[in-house]
């Protein structure tokens, strides 16, 4: 999903900016399973919108990244949801290999059970030889 750039100006007319950050939630276009939460400036959704490829603000690093860029593991955008606060976007995405820098496929691969953080994934691949050369 692409959009030209003075159509995706104008969806942003929509998005509440005032905190400086959306939320974005992230999930599997096909199984809806929720991948990633993340935030986004106007500058990311800008980028998101028009090149079809997730990217988000980095608050840690305070900067714009795309996903996968140092891994290859892409997220295409195939659909968006907007809220009623214009706030929070859901993107549904079809993603490369994994979501999670951890090696997990979604960045939800523990749950609780008998009050302990459990895993309950299995690892799609190890960081170490995916992000060696960073």
């Amino acid at each position: 999903m692409k959009i030209k750039q003075g159509q995706a100006e104008n969806l942003l007319q929509e998005l509440d900016f005032s905190r400086g950050l959306v939320t974005a939630v992230v999930r599997d276009w096909k199984t809806k399973e929720i991948l990633m939460v993340a935030h986004q400036n106007r500058e990311a959704v800008l980028k998101t919108l028009t090149t079809g490829l997730m990217h988000y603000w980095s608050r840690s690093r305070n900067k714009l990244w795309l996903k996968g860029e140092s891994s290859g593991h892409f997220q295409r955008v195939k659909r968006v949801f907007l809220d009623c606060d214009g706030d929070a976007l859901i993107y549904d995405v079809q993603q490369k290999t994994a979501a999670c820098h951890m090696g997990y496929y979604s960045c939800f691969f523990r749950k609780l059970e008998k009050n302990r953080w459990k895993i309950f994934r299995k690892k799609k691949f190890e960081p170490e030889e995916v992000y060696a050369a960073i």
